[in-house]
């Protein structure tokens, strides 16, 4: 087993101690000065961005958010992406309990924080982490347990994301897959790199302890019983599932097989290395008509099925940061000049598939070459 965390500290922006936890005695409040001190070091390095800072035999693993850092202290070998899992999922619960992780809710809830740092982490060692059965029986509004609260049967259950005693008059399951596409293109218009990254969002309203199973049309299960994929299979990479999927018989069948959360959660996430065609194929054309002015004509194509249409499509130009008395023409949509990002936004509220090719022409002046 991986070692422990001698102590968690919440800090200010400046370094200050808001609230700290002693889990094992080996480490003092002094520990947070040198961590700050160190940290401060590694951001004059502007190639340094790693989580972990080490000294004197201490090894210090941080996140910041808003103007709070939460930071462990362990003189221990430990994992270290566990441990900033960990902080991470500390960020949720005190989200969920204060709305917002700022200095302020910390100040203002340091009773609650402090039973919930003693029920997430136990003699250094990560327990729960789960927000909704956390709340069960820790209670904002009186901001200590009540003495005849008992726990809820999730803590000390193997499946400590689903409380038992659920109950539903209609048992439904809803599936949503959402990607994402990141296309790299050179000045040539070549597709140098492309992937796809997704996710399956779940939302379940079942009763009891239900157990799920989910299959995908994966290739290394296809191949596996010796069924032919034809091109409809998948290489599925960098698979991330939720705690409730049992992991074993993924490995052995590629079967996902788990009993959900209560409400919404994201079952997995995946990533695809495959050649991606554009779904909307943007040119861009600059002609100088003087040293002052400049007019761009933008042309939009889009390479995805007729069938289908592409809803609220924005695509954002940049321009000259001294662009003055912008003309805009579009042939579909609108276009604004946005200031304050340097940038002409074109908003398209529908745009149909089949190769279908818009277009719109910028005309504006800047003053870099004036005398």
């Amino acid at each position: 087993m991986a070692g422990a965390v001698s102590a968690l500290f919440l800090l200010d922006i400046k370094g200050r101690v808001l609230i700290w936890r002693d889990y094992r005695g080996d480490v003092s409040a002094v520990q947070a000065e040198r961590f700050f001190t160190k940290l401060i070091e590694k951001e004059v390095d502007p190639e340094s961005h790693d989580p972990v800072v080490h000294d004197n035999g201490v090894s210090y693993l941080f996140i910041q958010h808003n103007n709070v850092y939460l930071m462990t202290a362990s003189r221990q070998n430990c994992n270290a992406a566990s441990l900033l899992f960990f902080l991470h999922r500390i960020v949720d619960v005190f989200k969920h309990y204060f709305e917002e992780l700022e200095e302020e809710s910390l100040r203002d809830n340091f009773v609650v924080v402090y039973e919930l740092l003693d029920e997430m982490m136990d003699f250094g060692y990560p327990q729960y982490t789960e927000a909704k059965i956390l709340s069960e029986f820790i209670k904002t509004d009186a901001y200590r347990m009540e003495v005849t609260q008992r726990p809820p049967m999730a803590v000390t259950n193997a499946v400590s994301w689903r409380s038992e005693g659920i109950r539903y008059k209609k048992n439904e399951v809803f599936l949503d897959v959402v990607e994402s596409v990141n296309i790299l293109v050179n000045s040539n218009g070549q597709i140098i790199r492309s992937d796809v990254v997704g996710a399956l969002k779940m939302r379940t309203y079942l009763s009891g302890m239900p157990e799920c199973k989910l299959g995908l049309n994966d290739r290394v299960l296809l191949e596996a019983q010796g069924r032919a994929t034809k091109g409809k299979a998948i290489d599925l990479e960098d698979i991330k599932f939720h705690q409730c999927v049992r992991l074993a018989r993924f490995e052995n069948d590629r079967t996902i097989s788990f009993v959900p959360p209560d409400g919404a959660f994201d079952l997995m996430t995946y990533r695809l290395s495959t050649q991606v065609k554009p779904l909307i194929w943007v040119e861009a054309q600059i002609e100088r008509h003087s040293k002052s002015r400049i007019e761009i004509l933008v042309k939009a194509r889009s390479q995805f099925k007729e069938r289908s249409t592409a809803t609220n499509v924005e695509i954002e130009v940049p321009v000259l940061s001294d662009a003055t008395n912008p003309e805009v023409r579009t042939s579909l949509g609108s276009a604004a000049y946005a200031p304050e990002s340097d940038a002409l936004v074109w908003k398209i509220r529908s745009f149909p598939g089949g190769k279908v090719r818009i277009h719109f022409k910028y005309l504006c002046t800047h003053f870099q070459n004036y005398i």
